[in-house]
């Protein structure tokens, strides 16, 4: 199949998430792209492409769903078909495609994996040990001083980090995870035991084409549901994004220290990482370290992300693509996004679905707003929620209290019956 580079195209997004409307709408403004379609998308979605059914959890159906629809470039979103090879499965069959291959998505898709690449290939990380048994943990435990973070090895969907206070709540968290009563699923083979780290979070997010790492604009994310940082993991309630939270040296010395040894590592152990590298980062009073690696886009740091992004999203994916990111320079808004997250009352618990939203086209007249949507649903002539998370109110402006203030006051305007945003995005950055 012939190269993107100068000829118009359509592209075919993966995904039904806020992440999945945020990338729709960015390439959507793309001079070259003719047609978005995202598979399955939702109800806000629909607003910039055309939506086509897929299962996500399906890789036959995604790769049916392609070959029909034989777009120029596909953009896998979620970690789920990451996990199942669709990026593989969609290249073997000529199809140009922007995301990691099942091997390289292992960053991801394995805690412990990721753990002992860290390790291996010298990349600053916290002290961790992986283990098999509730016995291991309880061994590993007396290595560890509280509080004690245990993970899932898996994929969570953002809630597979547990902090604990205590070692016996270390242990009991393990055992949740091994029996699967905390994440609801069969259970984990294998859980990390990690040191817990103290600092400032950041979200570093890399363009990459198996050799070259082109950052994106840093971001915070706010994981916890409750106000102050309290309460359970989420997805994320909400996130901002200025360049003061990275400044040029420190961004270059994590393209240097962390991506390049990560895309050299890969590459080394024959699984090239070409996508995007989330790289969650704790900055520690001993440097940086790295928590986690996703292998895809975040969500809810796209969303702020591409609303501060100038340059064209489908050049430079296009560009990923065929491994050219080092002629490629990104142009960014200057000032500040922020996203908040509206979520479902219960929300990350038990959440009912189906509940009517109304005030969306009055919050999308507050200056510099766009709202993305990450859990709706079209029902007769009405959108209802049908997820957890439900929306992303984003807003740019110059400086960080003016979007948080367009983003909350687009906010006020928005209405279904349980919702729930946390107050406080940014309290951390504000407070300095």
């Amino acid at each position: 199949m012939q190269r993107c580079k100068g000829f118009a195209m359509k592209v075919l997004v993966i995904g039904s998430g806020g992440r999945e409307h945020a990338l729709a709408w960015a390439l959507a403004r793309s001079k070259r792209v003719t047609e978005v379609v995202c598979a399955p998308g939702n109800g806000g979605i629909a607003q910039v492409a055309r939506l086509a059914p897929v299962v996500l959890s399906d890789l036959d159906s995604m790769v049916e769903l392609a070959l029909r629809e034989q777009p120029a470039m596909v953009v896998v979103g979620p970690e789920l078909p990451l996990a199942l090879g669709l990026v593989d499965a969609l290249t073997e069959r000529g199809l140009r495609v922007f995301g990691p291959t099942q091997a390289a998505a292992m960053l991801e898709t394995s805690k412990s994996f990721a753990k002992r690449f860290l390790q291996r290939h010298q990349i600053p990380t916290a002290n961790y040990a992986v283990c098999t048994s509730a016995a291991d943990v309880e061994k590993a435990l007396e290595l560890f001083h509280a509080p004690i973070v245990v993970k899932a090895d898996g994929l969570a969907a953002g809630k597979g980090v547990v902090i604990c206070q205590t070692r016996r709540a270390a242990l009991e968290a393990a055992q949740g995870l091994f029996s699967g009563e905390l994440l609801g699923a069969d259970g984990e083979r294998q859980v990390v035991v990690e040191e817990f780290l103290t600092g400032d979070e950041v979200s570093f997010l890399c363009l990459c084409d198996g050799k070259t790492a082109l950052p994106l604009a840093a971001a915070q994310d706010h994981k916890r549901i409750g106000e102050g940082d309290t309460g359970p993991n989420t997805g994320g309630m909400g996130v901002y994004s200025t360049d003061s939270i990275l400044d040029a040296e420190m961004r270059q010395w994590l393209v240097r220290h962390v991506a390049e040894p990560t895309l050299r590592g890969m590459a080394a152990e024959g699984a090239p990482f070409q996508g995007v590298l989330y790289i969650g980062l704790m900055m520690t009073p001993r440097g940086p370290q790295v928590l986690e690696f996703n292998a895809r886009f975040g969500d809810p740091e796209t969303q702020a992300i591409l609303a501060r992004l100038e340059s064209d999203l489908a050049d430079a994916l296009d560009a990923a693509i065929d491994g050219r990111l080092a002629g490629i320079t990104l142009r960014w808004k200057p000032g500040a996004s922020v996203c908040v997250i509206a979520s479902s009352g219960g929300y990350p618990g038990s959440y009912e679905t189906g509940k009517p939203i109304h005030g969306l086209d009055e919050a999308a007249r507050v200056e510099g707003v766009v709202v993305f949507h990450s859990g709706t649903s079209r029902r007769a002539s009405e959108l209802v929620t049908s997820g957890g998370r439900v929306l992303g109110v984003t807003a740019t402006a110059g400086d960080l209290r003016e979007a948080l203030s367009r983003a909350y006051e687009a906010m006020s305007r928005i209405q279904f019956d349980g919702i729930y945003f946390r107050r406080d995005i940014a309290h951390r950055a504000l407070g300095k």
